[in-house]
């Protein structure tokens, strides 16, 4: 493996790059350090001369001399000179046992929240004084995870609504960062918050690597988050991302995880797996792809009572997606109940049309650009009201209903059930039953939009659509527990 040095900028290389030979030959000067807190750089020793700079934790240094209780450093990025305090200073350790010992000190500043900083300076101090071997070995794997885990704090914390990135140690730390050459990307997100994501150089650098399975899981998950994927995107990209991010999942070997790492890697695969398919059945309708089978598969394999309580949002954010494709693939290029007939015809500028006739006559007709899956329609035993599933986006399913007006010869009209009154985010509106009498029908609706989340089980009337009773589970509500429709009581994921 070439020994891996890219990460390490030229002024932390010249600060770390030691001689190897024995620690009894080396002479006391220079030294390499690194900033352990926050400090002022002064011109003298003294705590009151002038102030040369401001050192942020985890910047590498070259030690040059000493007086007193104060080092005199170089700062090479800044090409500047001072003094500070021994204290404020970890002499990084050179000779045999070095990497050792890095190590060790790499492991404790991983268990602490607000030195990743510091924590960036040790990963680089071992990348740079390992050998060939070690950086091929388990260390080398396990300095580049930290490193990786390192980047990912401080762009989440960068990330938070009240965050200030360039103020503050936040500054600070992403200022370190930059400097042992880790980039991150942003974008803006709901109502102006910024998201700032690593850009996962390091993470696609382990899993080159002999790293060991829980190493790999999390390379591959923080290389596919959900939540660092550009929301302004073209199709084209989008679809491009997602058959990159199925590889990347791909390369980890799910069955020699622990059962926790195995589930998340599961929602993670199905989630990516139902945007393919969404993205392949848009490009392509009625043709090969698009079919939504893997992500049912990956979503079926989870192990529910294995899920950590951290584990829940990605667990229903994977339930929704993989609902809301769950009726890609299915080929019905019409449906004929007897009494109606459903079929879909080519709109204007690539929509799809729903049509209903009755006897050979068309009497109603709506079209979309997203995926109408005629074999979800169903229509209720009077006749007089028909349910169909029709994905618009990625993740956002709705529920149109077909619904005969009263009177002799009344007309149809169509009504649309989105999963929530807000904008499209994450959801399914979908159809779960019809109450015999012809004046109800269940729906369930599960959404994550506006910052909001919600799972409900309704009983809804036809007449105006209103919501007469609902429920976050089924059981709570006989009518579910008498009329919901077989098919959906097997095959939907938002029963989970």
């Amino acid at each position: 493996m070439r020994r891996f040095v890219l990460i390490v900028v030229a002024a932390a290389a010249a600060a770390i790059v030691m001689t190897k030979v024995e620690a009894a030959e080396l002479p006391a000067f220079p030294r390499a350090g690194l900033v352990v807190q926050d400090s002022p750089l002064r011109g003298a020793p003294r705590d009151t001369a002038s102030l040369q700079a401001q050192m942020g934790r985890g910047e590498a240094l070259e030690i040059r001399g000493e007086r007193g209780d104060h080092w005199q450093v170089w700062d090479y990025r800044r090409e500047r000179g001072g003094w500070l305090r021994k204290g404020q200073v970890l002499l990084v350790p050179r000779g045999e046992g070095a990497t050792a010992e890095l190590m060790s000190q790499l492991r404790l500043a991983r268990q602490q929240w607000g030195t990743e900083g510091l924590g960036l300076g040790l990963a680089a101090a071992y990348v740079q004084a390992a050998t060939k071997d070690e950086m091929a070995g388990p260390g080398g794997a396990e300095a580049l995870d930290a490193m990786g885990t390192f980047a990912e704090r401080i762009a989440d914390r960068a990330s938070l609504r009240d965050a200030k990135p360039t103020e503050g140690q936040l500054a600070a730390q992403m200022d370190v960062a930059a400097r042992y050459g880790l980039k991150f990307e942003q974008f803006e997100v709901d109502e102006g918050r910024v998201q700032v994501c690593y850009d996962g150089d390091v993470f696609r650098r382990l899993l080159a690597t002999a790293a060991t399975p829980e190493q790999r899981v999390r390379a591959a998950l923080a290389l596919t988050r959900p939540d660092c994927l550009n929301p302004r995107a073209t199709v084209r990209e989008a679809e491009a991302r997602d058959q990159w991010r199925q590889q990347v999942l791909a390369q980890v070997d799910g069955a020699s995880l622990p059962v926790h790492w195995k589930n998340r890697l599961l929602m993670r695969r199905a989630s990516v797996s139902a945007s393919l398919a969404f993205a392949q059945a848009r490009r392509n309708p009625g043709g090969a792809g698009g079919e939504a089978t893997p992500a049912l598969v990956e979503f079926a394999g989870i192990t529910p009572t294995e899920l950590t309580e951290d584990d829940q949002p990605a667990y229903n954010d994977a339930a929704m997606r993989v609902n809301a494709a769950r009726w890609l693939g299915t080929s019905a290029a019409a449906r004929d109940f007897g009494a109606v007939q459903l079929s879909l015809q080519a709109g204007t500028d690539g929509e799809r049309c729903v049509v209903l006739s009755e006897a050979g006559k068309p009497v109603a007709r709506r079209c979309s650009w997203g995926q109408v899956a005629l074999a979800s329609a169903s229509l209720n035993r009077e006749g007089r009201a028909l349910a169909l599933a029709v994905q618009p986006l990625d993740g956002w399913r709705e529920l149109w209903l077909f619904i005969r007006e009263p009177g002799k010869g009344g007309g149809w009209r169509i009504e649309v059930m989105p999963p929530a009154p807000a904008q499209p985010g994450l959801g399914v509106a979908e159809f779960a039953g019809w109450v015999p009498g012809g004046q109800q029908l269940l729906v369930a609706r599960e959404f994550r939009a506006e910052g909001k989340y919600r799972r409900s089980f309704e009983v809804v009337s036809l007449a105006g659509l209103a919501t007469e009773r609902q429920s976050p589970e089924p059981a709570l509500l006989g009518a579910f527990q008498r009329w919901s429709d077989p098919a959906w009581r097997g095959s939907s994921p938002i029963r989970r």
